[in-house]
Formats: structure tokens, C-alpha cells, sequence
């Protein structure tokens, strides 16, 4: 998924488009665009969810949810965005997660003059909802966005509330990379530790904010139960040999335990129509029904 490789770039940029566009009501012709290019994984999933997959001419390299959109154009990492690969497709409408970069890039397409509704991002129940009403909103799909959100929301809801850990929750370390035995882990404010909180753990870094490399010290300390990683994290991908070789790890109660939890970065981070069920998966990963849940005597 390359998330390390330009981790956070754009966020200004993104920012700048996203006024642009949300001040106002979109037009007829951005509403009945026919030539959409999705940049982010879960706007490609919303617009499948919505059932205007017809209109998708392109799609950034993190959307590979659902199976079909992988056969569409690839413009390019939605972190490293080329201006030229995205205006290639011809696109008469660019819908953009936000966060998407760098600021350049950004600058070249909207110097183009194409119309784009840059997708506001977020790592909570109400950041899913107002992605499905403002995917709708930009594409005139309205109506189905609100039922989709409705029934998104539900299941969000439902699925928090079964996850409610008891006692004491699960201590997660999420790990998002780890290079030369340097751990680069999540603290708080972002998608990771969104979905662990979500799912009825706890992160043990949250008094860090974003993704830091953190110290061996700082592992030890944190004695996290679970360590959670993700798949599909292309050349970033951390695997368990390395994770249970870390000295640090190995002392850890998730280290003695060997347990590591993996998902679909996509899955995992995407907060998109599939988060109540991600959500579910990890509370179940972080719970199993044949282990007793921390703290509980259960």
C-alpha cells in the first residue's frame, strides 16, 4: 500500500481544493460527470457501494477493493500523484480522499481546470458516514448515499457496540513498518488508532500523536498483549519472523505470546462501507471466544 513512503504529504494542498469545491453546490455537469478518475481506496469502494461503477475511468494504486477495480487505469499512489497520469484518463470529474499529494500535483490538476470534490478523511464512526454523503453529494447520487450511510451507520454502531472489551481492554501496538530493526508504530489521531479503539482495545502509544519510529525503551514500557501489522503493505510489509526477532518485542507479553494480528491495510485503515466489518474481524482477532478476554477471568 506504500503508506510509509510519503506518509502525510499533501495535507495542505488537499485542504486548499476541498474549500474550493464544498463552498459550493456542485454543477449539473460535475453531478452527471461520466469520466470519474476515484483517488482512495475507500472513494472507490463508495462509488461501487453506490452503484455508479459504470462511470469510473481510473483509480489510484491503494484502490484495489472491490475485485473489479483493479482492471481500471491506475493513476498513480494517491501520496505521490503524478498530474499527468491522472489527467491522461481524460477525466471530467476527480474525486480525491483527502490527504492525497504532494501540494505540486495538486496545484498541476487543478490548473487543468478539471472539476474535483476532494473526499474529507477521518478515523471515527461519523468520518465513514459524511465520506458516503460527500461521494453522494459529488456525483448526484444523493438519495443513495443517504440509505448507504444509513445503513453503514447501523452496522457501525452495532459493531462498536459488540465490541466492548469488558474490564480491561486488549493492549495493541499497531506496527507500520520496521527497517533496519526500527519500529515505526501508531500513536493517536489517526486511522490505526482509530479501528483499535473501535474495536475495544487499547493502544499502547496514544500519547504519542501520528506514526513515530519509537524507541526499544518505549516497546518494553508500552508491554503491549497483541502486536497488529497489516498485509498488502507492499515493500513495507512487516513479517512475523522479523516482529518475534525484535529484542524489544520478544519481552513484551505479545512477544512471549507470539501474538500478531494481521488484516488488509485497505481493510484495516480504509474507513470506508466495510469498517463495521473490520471491526468485528479485529475485535474477534483481539478476543477470541476460546481465550479469556485481559482482565476478565473470563
Amino acid at each position: 500500500m506504500g503508506l510509509m513512503k510519503t506518509l502525510g504529504l499533501g495535507l495542505l494542498g488537499a485542504a486548499t481544493i476541498a474549500m474550493a469545491v464544498f463552498d459550493h453546490t456542485a454543477t449539473a455537469a460535475e453531478r452527471s460527470a461520466s469520466r470519474i478518475v476515484a483517488i482512495g481506496g475507500s472513494v472507490t469502494e463508495i462509488v461501487y457501494a453506490l452503484g455508479a461503477e459504470d462511470r469510473l475511468v481510473g483509480r489510484d494504486s491503494t484502490s484495489t477493493y472491490p475485485e473489479a477495480a483493479r482492471k481500471l487505469p491506475d493513476a498513480g499512489y494517491i501520496r505521490a500523484l503524478s498530474p499527468e497520469g491522472v489527467l491522461s484518463l481524460n477525466p471530467d470529474l476527480i474525486l480525491m480522499l483527502d490527504g492525497a499529494g504532494p501540494p505540486p500535483a495538486l496545484d498541476a490538476i487543478k490548473a487543468a481546470g478539471v472539476p474535483t470534490a476532494v473526499i474529507p478523511d477521518g478515523y471515527d464512526r461519523n468520518a465513514v458516514v459524511n465520506k458516503i454523503e460527500a461521494v453522494g453529494k459529488a456525483i448526484g447520487e444523493e438519495t443513495k448515499a443517504h440509505d448507504l450511510a444509513a445503513r453503514v451507520e447501523a452496522s457501525l454502531n452495532a459493531a462498536v457496540a459488540a465490541s466492548d472489551a469488558g474490564e480491561r481492554k486488549a493492549r495493541v501496538l499497531f506496527i507500520l513498518s520496521m527497517q533496519g530493526g526500527k519500529i515505526m508504530a501508531a500513536g493517536s489521531d489517526n486511522h490505526a488508532d482509530g479501528i483499535i479503539r473501535l474495536a475495544g482495545g487499547e493502544n499502547v502509544l496514544s500519547g504519542i500523536k501520528g506514526y513515530k519510529p519509537v524507541s526499544d525503551e518505549a516497546v518494553i514500557k508500552a508491554a503491549p498483549d497483541v502486536v497488529l501489522t497489516m498485509s498488502g503493505g507492499g515493500d513495507h510489509t512487516v513479517q512475523d519472523k522479523a516482529v518475534l526477532a525484535n529484542a524489544a518485542i520478544a519481552s513484551t507479553p505479545a512477544g512471549k505470546a507470539g501474538k500478531i494480528i494481521r488484516l488488509d491495510g485497505a481493510y484495516l485503515l480504509g474507513f470506508g462501507p466495510r469498517t463495521a466489518d473490520a471491526i468485528a474481524t479485529l475485535h474477534k482477532a483481539l478476543y477470541p471466544a476460546s481465550e479469556a478476554k485481559p482482565g476478565t477471568g473470563e
